[in-house]
């Protein structure tokens, strides 16, 4: 690529803050602002620092190894937050599966990332954005622990010849998202014949967004994130020999659920609060609360337990890493008979939004395929008693995740014709996909009571409505007995794909579960990707 003028981090993150609060519009020198989507970033490159933008494996700094990325974020409830995902490089399937992490496309080329930062206003021209942050931003350590891993569960996907079953509910804070103007764009994959939509590595919104709050907007400090030009030796790159102190993240709002980092060298995230909460299973909800002294009368029983087991203050769900992951927490209660009665809600819906969206862009697709569910499972004995029986870690499968889609454009199809509402003396009935139509999901009311409504496209009022998950499929994800859900539990491998290649047999210690190891079928094939017996190349 054509270079740059600045060579050192020094010059880059200098000139980055020079930039901050002046208007977009007086930037531009090209008229690119107009440009649309991207057309920011591209301002910046063109007309600040002076080179043309590329889609390189290199990064847009290479002398300095910096990639430059112009992030919009957005002020709600919550604060700060980002806007979308910070998106990276094409994932090439044929070669990255060749590679170390550190010698991955992804690390050559975002190590060390330029963030600028602009506040997305509505109803505002994108002239009138600045910058208003621009920061050096390095990987924080404990961070970068779950970041190799989330590499190499894309990476195994790939090995397995799955690339075409990735989503970004794979993995906690780095993603195999979508890039392409549309599914047409698909990709060849080593290890199967079957076309695999085109997807980019990228930090997942929840992860940029405690990144932002934290670090970028907030006043904790990371020897890996320059936020002053101040803290760099002129012509010299970022200092070394500097250790991170635990107690620089630690507060009420963003409380670590990992105390010591060092557990992530070794172990997931998902095996790290495996390991806190296996001591506790089997145990009933009646002796849990007296072991932490929680009332019989109080609220949000289940989620208290969770923060006592796991030792932590706050909810679960508030911790550092179940934010940076978008990792939601949901309790399940099987009954003796094996069935689950509830079904499991998600956000509802405006009926004159949802008409103007897009499926890949839509809030149920942006809301469910990047989160990761840890089912908080109880148990009923015979007697009535519930018990703590596990948890269980999910991610919606992307043949799953596709029947969803096809539930939400038959409600959208639905909406646009006009719903057709019929009483019947006692209660309202709808044409709303029903759950007898899909072994995944449905749309059903979500509202307090029958005057919590929202306005249907043609002035009418119906209850609040949302979708939801069948009773009946989560039961097939808790259980995975039945041979006609092992689709609805698939995945690539888990953490013991190096010692059942090395045993060139599954060696998982719960049969139910290994029977979705898409790598277990191989192995019994004789393909081995992986270890001292490896004959897959």
């Amino acid at each position: 690529m054509e270079g740059s003028d600045y060579k050192t981090k020094y010059e880059i993150l200098k000139r980055a803050q020079e930039a901050i609060g002046i208007p977009i519009g007086e930037i531009d020198k090209t008229g690119r602002i107009k440009t649309g989507k991207g057309a920011i970033g591209t301002v910046i490159e063109e007309s600040w620092f002076g080179y043309h933008p590329n889609s390189e494996a290199e990064p847009d700094f290479p002398e300095a190894g910096v990639e430059l990325k112009a992030t919009p974020y957005i002020r709600n409830s919550k604060g700060i937050s980002a806007k979308e995902r910070l998106v990276c490089n094409i994932i090439n399937y044929m070669t990255e599966y060749d590679k170390t992490f550190k010698t991955s496309d992804f690390w050559h080329k975002c190590q060390t990332i330029l963030l600028m930062s602009y506040e997305h206003k509505k109803n505002i021209p994108k002239a009138d954005f600045t910058i208003d942050k621009a920061v050096l931003f390095g990987f924080p350590e404990a961070d970068l622990l779950i970041i190799e891993r989330d590499w190499e569960t894309i990476i195994n996907k790939i090995k397995a010849g799955e690339a075409h079953l990735l989503t970004e509910g794979d993995t906690n804070y780095l993603a195999a998202c979508t890039k392409g103007a549309d599914s047409s764009s698909v990709r060849q994959q080593p290890f199967s014949d079957i076309p695999a939509k085109q997807r980019a590595y990228s930090l997942k919104s929840s992860y940029m967004s405690n990144i932002l709050r934290t670090y970028i907007f907030g006043d904790k400090r990371d020897p890996n994130i320059i936020t002053d030009v101040s803290f760099l030796i002129e012509d010299k790159d970022l200092p070394g020999n500097l250790v991170i102190n635990v107690d620089m993240f630690s507060d009420s709002s963003n409380e670590l659920l990992i105390k010591d980092w060092e557990q992530l060298t070794d172990k997931s995230l998902e095996e790290v609060v495996t390991d806190m909460l296996s001591p506790y299973y089997g145990m009933s909800v009646s002796t849990l609360m007296n072991m932490f002294e929680i009332e019989k009368t109080a609220k949000n029983v289940n989620e208290r337990l969770l923060s006592k087991m796991l030792g932590v203050s706050c909810r679960v769900s508030e911790t550092r890493e179940f934010k940076n992951a978008d990792i939601i927490p949901k309790t399940i209660r099987i009954q003796k008979n094996g069935k689950i009665k509830e079904s499991m809600s998600f956000p509802s819906f405006k009926f004159t939004e949802i008409i103007d969206e897009e499926w890949d862009t839509s809030s149920l697709r942006t809301y469910l395929e990047p989160a990761k569910f840890m089912f908080v499972i109880f148990r009923e004995n015979n007697e009535g008693v519930y018990s703590f029986e596990r948890i269980k870690f999910w991610n919606i499968p992307y043949q799953d995740l596709e029947e969803v889609r096809r539930v939400w454009e038959r409600t959208v199809k639905i909406i646009k014709e006009g719903v057709v509402l019929e009483f019947d003396g006692r209660v309202t009935h709808n044409n709303l996909p029903k759950a007898t139509e899909s072994n995944v999901a449905h749309v059903r009311p979500h509202a307090k009571d029958s005057d919590d409504t929202y306005p249907l496209p043609d002035g009418r009022e119906m209850p609040k409505q949302s979708f939801w998950f069948n009773n009946s499929y989560l039961e097939s994800i808790m259980g995975c007995r039945n041979p006609a859900y092992n689709k609805s539990c698939s995945f690539g491998c888990c953490h013991k794909y190096i010692e059942c290649s090395d045993a060139q047999r599954c060696l998982h210690d719960d049969l139910d579960y290994s029977q979705g190891c898409a790598y277990r079928q191989n192995l019994e094939s004789g393909h081995i990707f992986f270890g001292k017996n490896r004959n897959i190349d």
